[in-house]
């Protein structure tokens, strides 16, 4: 199993695959990377040399990924809430902020219902 950015890739995927198990790369960034270290996307990575992986090493340590990203992200987010925005507020309430209606779905951001009875006569 091999080890990038602290985190053990599976060794029965495609390298492709493999990669987009780090937080902050996706499939066309995975994709850059094995091209910028001159290595097939199909190989598996228990088929990878370890010249390889240091390769692919080096080229991962150019992005911002995992715990920095992960922290740059949630300081973004407390940015918008402490000037107030709209975003800001939203992402306070924890209801979508793009722009969706909310009376029916978005159940992802408003958690479980919380039932309320009805008024007795």
């Amino acid at each position: 199993m091999a080890r990038i950015a602290g985190i053990d890739i599976p060794k029965n995927k495609r390298g492709v695959i493999a990669l987009t198990y780090i937080f902050g790369i996706g499939k066309s960034r995975a994709k850059e990377i094995l091209a910028a270290a001159n290595i097939d996307e199909s190989i598996k990575v228990q088929d990878w040399t370890d010249d390889q992986i240091a390769a692919i090493r080096e080229q991962v340590g150019t992005y911002t990924i995992e715990g920095e990203l992960r922290s740059e992200v949630q300081l973004s987010i407390k940015r918008l809430m402490d000037i107030g925005c709209q975003r800001g507020i939203r992402h306070r309430l924890g209801l979508p902020l793009r722009g969706q209606r909310t009376k029916n779905n978005s159940r992802t951001r408003k958690g479980k219902r919380k039932t309320v009875a009805n008024k007795k006569k």
